[in-house]
């Protein structure tokens, strides 16, 4: 138990409170179409940090931190102006200002001798995050006692602070920020000043990100700005709903990726584990990828499955329009399943639109053929009823030819509805189509 409180527990918290941090202000970089603004800003933020270190003579927290809040909002107001003066989209804008920003600091690190700034490519990438120790309690009823808590990690205790005050921005300015992320002329008319809602957002995320910096590295910050937040959108059109579910997977990534990175070697028999933060990413891409297939709104899965069913549909009413019509000219040919599944164009819809026809005792289908019920009939008719009226229509109302709107009225008979129908029929008082076919009562 000690071991856990002691080294287990304040790492998965850190890296948790950092993941829930950047995913909730990864929300409104997502509506934006800014979600890499998280990239650009842990490039733009080094100038700010040497600067920092430069005028203060500290590599506080506190210093580095003001310098690089200033230098994420200078970064921002370059791209405003890159993108608007220079006809640049968004994506383009960022790379150009973030490139030049970390260009420069690099070369202020040369020219000012700073070398003990501690920047490391390690620790910039992957944190710190298995360093973050609390030596204090032994057991779980330590945890009750105040005194234990002042020798919390400084790094969990900054990204807790930082947190709470993110939830609490967005929970008081939520109306701003939604109106401003969706529409920032509408939030002008408004009277809400647009820009400094985005540069406040802007703000926020430099010092989220700063303050993950040591913890977790710029790998995770970037992830959790993107990957919870655009997890979250494929589950939902709400914003606040897609907001709590953000926090809701950062948690899962934050435990779980901790989990996994710490203890899932030893579970596959290897000796050594792996970076907490990088599995947090992995994890963060992985759940990702899973919504992406299997969300209920927007997967793969289902937008598949719902077009299919869609096919089957249109499939279906085709179906039973031919078969009306081959009683109306009295053909008096008996079309087999397979011919009607090659009529209708092979694949799986005909496969479907036929069981979904017999289930609803629409078509009798025997040896002989097909042949349509009373039911089946009925719908048949108000079909083909629907194609000439709109035939009709097509050639009266707008002047095309009769040859010409055949496939039109085809595509418009499947979306027309009983309402529309009538209001058809009132415009159109002829008994038969432009062909000369009879329009059904």
């Amino acid at each position: 138990m000690s071991l856990f409180l002691q080294i287990d527990l304040p790492a998965a918290l850190t890296g948790t409170l950092a993941a829930i941090c950047c995913a909730l202000l990864g929300n409104f970089l997502l509506l934006r179409r800014q979600s890499l603004l998280g990239d650009a800003i842990s490039h733009t933020v080094l100038p700010g940090i040497v600067v920092g270190f430069l005028v203060f003579g500290t590599r506080s927290a506190g210093p580095m931190l003001l310098g690089a809040v200033v230098a994420a909002l200078v970064a921002a107001v370059l791209i405003e102006l890159v993108k608007r003066y220079g006809r640049l989209e968004p994506g383009a804008a960022m790379g150009v200002v973030f490139s030049v920003m970390f260009a420069l600091g690099v070369l202020l690190i040369e020219l000012a001798a700073v070398h003990s700034v501690d920047l490391d490519a390690q620790c910039v990438l992957y944190g710190q995050l298995e360093d973050i120790l609390w030596l204090g309690p032994q057991t779980m009823g330590d945890l009750l006692k105040p005194g234990m808590w002042g020798g919390f990690p400084r790094e969990a205790t900054t990204l807790a602070i930082i947190t709470v005050i993110v939830a609490l921005a967005i929970a008081v300015f939520f109306k701003e920020l939604r109106i401003t992320a969706f529409d920032p002329e509408l939030a002008t008319s408004l009277g809400i000043p647009a820009g400094a809602v985005h540069f406040a957002t802007t703000a926020l995320v430099a010092v989220a990100a700063v303050a993950s910096f040591e913890a977790v590295g710029s790998i995770l910050v970037v992830a959790m700005l993107v990957c919870p937040a655009a997890t979250a959108r494929m589950f939902t059109d709400r914003l606040s709903t897609q907001v709590w579910l953000s926090a809701g997977f950062a948690v899962i990534v934050g435990v779980g990726g901790y989990v996994l990175g710490a203890f899932g070697p030893m579970w596959i028999g290897l000796d050594n584990s792996v970076s907490a933060a990088g599995m947090m990413t992995v994890l963060a891409g992985a759940m990702m990828a899973l919504a992406i297939f299997t969300a209920p709104n927007h997967g793969v899965i289902a937008k598949r499955l719902r077009a299919l069913s869609l096919s089957a549909g249109v499939a279906r009413e085709d179906l039973l329009a031919m078969l009306y019509r081959l009683e109306e000219n009295k053909a008096g040919v008996a079309l087999s399943a397979e011919n009607i599944r090659a009529a209708l164009g092979g694949g799986a819809p005909p496969r479907i639109a036929l069981r979904r026809a017999r289930r609803r005792g629409e078509i009798t289908l025997a040896k002989i053929g097909a042949g349509l019920t009373d039911a089946g009939r009925a719908e048949a008719r108000r079909l083909v009823r629907t194609h000439r009226l709109w035939e009709t229509y097509l050639v009266n109302e707008l002047g095309l030819r009769p040859d010409h709107v055949h496939s039109t009225a085809e595509t418009l008979e499947h979306v027309t509805t009983e309402a529309m129908a009538r209001e058809l029929r009132r415009q159109t008082d002829e008994a038969t189509d432009p062909h000369g076919k009879p329009i059904p009562d």
